[in-house]
């Protein structure tokens, strides 16, 4: 089970050559399992763990080479191997949630599971992370289990986000604490697609 399962997470990593936005977001829609809104983009090299966890909404972008976990953790059961797979394609639940009109910059790093270094046996904790509308995540960032970005948020580059951000504050550091305020007054549409980005 292991073996098909990160055969087809390598496979959503070989989408993202694809030269064509279009082409890429009807496999991560359809053969993926991810959820994306209308007039999203993924830019190219983005990498996933568990595609099928992810839900981004309308007119957010994805910049290039973004790493993207929509991992859980889920109890074993004796429900057998179909019934794991089937959640696993179509799963019912998705950690990653990335609201509408986000701009997340090349090389962001957002991560739904981590390993518990005090437990006995490293075992792997989950926790969900939500990104709301209008957030702005530069390049660089990192984004831990269990982080709440809020509306209108702003997470300079380089940060490394540990804890929730408020609505419109502009983060920045190891860890992100906050800098100042943005504006409320949010009304764009984000539309960018480079040809073969």
């Amino acid at each position: 089970m292991r073996g098909i399962i990160d055969f087809w997470v390598y496979c959503s990593i070989l989408v993202g050559y694809i030269p064509s936005h279009t082409i890429r977001l009807w496999l991560y829609r359809h053969v993926f399992r991810m959820k994306i809104g209308n007039d999203s983009s993924i830019h190219w090299r983005a990498e996933f763990n568990n595609p099928a966890g992810i839900e981004i909404g309308h007119n957010t972008i994805i910049g290039n080479d973004a790493f993207l976990d929509g991992r859980y953790k889920r109890e074993k059961t004796s429900k057998g191997f179909i019934r794991y797979m089937r959640d696993f394609l179509n799963p019912s639940y998705r950690p990653l949630k990335i609201g509408n009109n986000v701009s997340i910059a090349g090389e962001v790093r957002i991560y739904t599971m981590e390993h518990d270094i005090d437990s006995p046996d490293f075992s792997e904790r989950s926790e969900p992370v939500t990104i709301d509308d209008y957030v702005v995540i530069g390049t660089r960032v990192t984004i831990l289990p269990g982080v709440h970005v809020k509306r209108g948020a702003v997470v300079a580059s380089g940060a490394v986000v540990t804890k929730d951000v408020e609505e419109y504050s502009v983060v920045a550091g190891i860890p992100a604490k906050e800098m100042r305020k943005r504006s409320r007054d949010l009304r764009y549409t984000l539309k960018f697609a480079k040809l073969f980005q």
